[in-house]
This record gives C-alpha cells, sequence and structure tokens, in this order.
C-alpha cells in the first residue's frame, strides 16, 4: 500500500473552487440493506490512485496497531410539526438547548414571517410554545412549556430529521420509521446530535469484531453535529466563512492512545468529518488540552493535519464545509477528479450513500 510523504495541498480559497454535477439520481433516498456492502473507493492522496472496493472489505487497508476513532454521537428525532394560532402549519428542527430548562435554539419553516412573542402549537397541538427571539442565523429562541419535557415528546411524536435532498413520495412521507435504526450508527450512545455522523453508518458491529480481532484499536469521541456541520456557506472567499459552535467530548485515554499509535509510527484513522475536527481541535489545544468542549474548527486548504493520516467519509454536497475539508486533506483535484470517476460508475452520494477512505 502506498504510505508516502503526501505533497503538500494548494490553496483554493474561493467557493466556487468547490463545486460539482451531480445527476439526481446518484442521491441515494434509502439506505442499502445491509450497511457493510455499500461501495468504498480508496484514494491514495499522494499519487492520486484509485481502487474500488466493498465496505465490507475495509478490513484488508487497516493495520494491527492503527487506531480506528469513530463519533458516538446520537441522533435525536429532533423533527415536530406544529401550528400557528392561526392554524398555519409549521415544521421545527430543534438544533440546540437553550440555558433555560425547556428552552431550545430552533429552526423554523413557515410560510408567512413569523414573529416574536408569538405563541405556536407542537407536536400534535398537545405543547405551547413561546417565540423569544430570531437569531443572527436565522434560527429562534423557543421557550416551550415546562410542565412537558421536550426530549419525552421527541420520543413520543419526533421524527429522524433527514437531509431536505432525501425527498420520498408515498404514504409515508419523508421519514420512514426504518429511519429511526438506519440513520443511527450501530454505536450511537450519547444523544445530541440532528445529523448523523454519516461514514460510521456503514459500520456493522460484525466489522468492528472483525477489525478488533486483527489488532486494529478502536476508540470514541463525540461530536453532537449541528448546524455547525451541514449549515450553507454564503462567502465567496472561504475564509471569511463562520462555522457554528458544536459540542465535542475527547477522554485522555483517547489522546493517550493517538500518542501511542504515533509513537510506535502506525495510524490514526478518522471515521468521518466529525471525528476528524474532533481530533484536529484537540490537537490544537494541545498545550491545555480540553477533554469536552464547544468547537467551530473550519478545516480548508493548506491546512496541517496533525492527528488524522486516514480519513473515511460519504461523498459531500458541493459548495459545504465537508467537501472543503476532505479537499485540504486530499487536494482539491484528487477529490474532484475522485468524484468524477465515482459518478460515471453510479456511486451513491451523501448521507445514505457511499464512501471513500482517503489513505
Amino acid at each position: 500500500m502506498d504510505f508516502t510523504a503526501k505533497k503538500p495541498v494548494q490553496f483554493y480559497s474561493k467557493l466556487s473552487d468547490y463545486t460539482y454535477d451531480l445527476p439526481r439520481e446518484l442521491i441515494a433516498q434509502h439506505p442499502l440493506e445491509n450497511r457493510e456492502d455499500a461501495r468504498l473507493l480508496i484514494l491514495y492522496r499522494n499519487s492520486g490512485r484509485i481502487e474500488h472496493r466493498r465496505f465490507y472489505e475495509i478490513t484488508e487497508y487497516l493495520c494491527p496497531g492503527d487506531f480506528l476513532v469513530l463519533n458516538n454521537t446520537k441522533v435525536i428525532p429532533a423533527l415536530l410539526t406544529g401550528k400557528r394560532i392561526s392554524g398555519a402549519s409549521l415544521e421545527l428542527l430543534l438544533t440546540e438547548e437553550g440555558e433555560e430548562e425547556n428552552q431550545w435554539k430552533v429552526l423554523i419553516k413557515s410560510n408567512a414571517k413569523l414573529k416574536a412573542g408569538e405563541e405556536i402549537i407542537v407536536a400534535d397541538n398537545v405543547l405551547p410554545a413561546k417565540l423569544l427571539m430570531k437569531n443572527e442565523d436565522g434560527s429562534w429562541l423557543i421557550q416551550f412549556d415546562k410542565n412537558h419535557p421536550i426530549k419525552d415528546l421527541l420520543v413520543q411524536t419526533g421524527k429522524m430529521p433527514l437531509p431536505p435532498y432525501i425527498k420520498r413520495t408515498g404514504k409515508n412521507g419523508t421519514c420512514y420509521s426504518s429511519d429511526k435504526e438506519r440513520y443511527q450508527t450501530v454505536f450511537a450512545q450519547n444523544e445530541g446530535a440532528i445529523a448523523a455522523p454519516t461514514a460510521g453508518l456503514h459500520f456493522s458491529h460484525d466489522t468492528l469484531e472483525k477489525l478488533k480481532n486483527q489488532g486494529v484499536e478502536i476508540g470514541f469521541v463525540t461530536l453532537h453535529v449541528g448546524m455547525g456541520t451541514f449549515m450553507p456557506m454564503k462567502t465567496e472567499d472561504i475564509q471569511k466563512h463562520q462555522m457554528h459552535k458544536e459540542h465535542y467530548e475527547c477522554s485522555q485515554e483517547i489522546m493517550e492512545k493517538i500518542k501511542k499509535t504515533k509513537e510506535r509510527r502506525n495510524r490514526v484513522i478518522a471515521v468521518g468529518s466529525t471525528s476528524c475536527r474532533v481530533l484536529e481541535s484537540v490537537a490544537i489545544n494541545n498545550q491545555t488540552p480540553q477533554t469536552s468542549g464547544r468547537t467551530n474548527l473550519f478545516i480548508y486548504p493548506p491546512y496541517h493535519f496533525q492527528y488524522v493520516d486516514v480519513l473515511l467519509t460519504n461523498f459531500h454536497l458541493p459548495k459545504t464545509t465537508l467537501l472543503v475539508l476532505v479537499c485540504a486533506f486530499a487536494g482539491r483535484e484528487n477529490i474532484l477528479n475522485a468524484y468524477e470517476i465515482a459518478k460515471n460508475r453510479g456511486y451513491r452520494f451523501f448521507s445514505y450513500g457511499d464512501c471513500m477512505m482517503i489513505i
């Protein structure tokens, strides 16, 4: 395998440099029946060489002593329906808890302009709520009735917050009951995400067990995927983009394992952009490392990766921080070339799609 030194990544500063065309039929609308049957594109970032495999063959690319780091955040069913006093329908995506009890930061889809102080009814007309203020990012701060714990209500009536490019038709609408299982990793543990760490969706318990048995170390960090990960970039100069902060956790044990992995000249493999951002956030704060905190780290070329040696990731939307991150890791030309090849070979894109491993 090609483990030679990596070439420096050229800097492209315009958002328009990070785009490509994608036929709609390549956007995966459903998960595969078996998680590990996804296609796996192997990209050697130093040479640009590409191999085509299946995800269950990932065991052939990891070595004894390598350290695989996954994000164990758990997606909450954060999508609720609601109504205005007038009866007009609303769709609410709860993105982050506020400072007060039953207070949340919420993205609201409405056909008419909303006003601060307005009262609405949420979740099958059972929960009163009040719009407190509109934030600069377009979200609303909402106070829900304190007599009804919102997390209990989410479990009862909330839907999984599938991305808007998943467009299904039929009696079940966009969100199926099976999404509560399939839009979740098998190792999800810490509740708080409003989107899945999609690279982790491909792992089955069987694949993880095989990796352990061949001597690969496995560890978990947490990053609650929120607005920082999926909000669109609006500035043509990517350096002016500001990420929203997201909560992360990385234990001292994980940091010690990274250190030992580097000392024995093995590799740290980040599963997904979120795991990558946690590890690099910790690396930046190496002098005063935090085991938990909030990060708004935006990785763009020519970023120097300190901890991550290999990146497993899905195929990402154009003009997003996710695509910019993988371009920083492997080079824009390598990534866009790999995407073109993947398109021509019928790879499935985005959250429920296939993946690539950048070595």
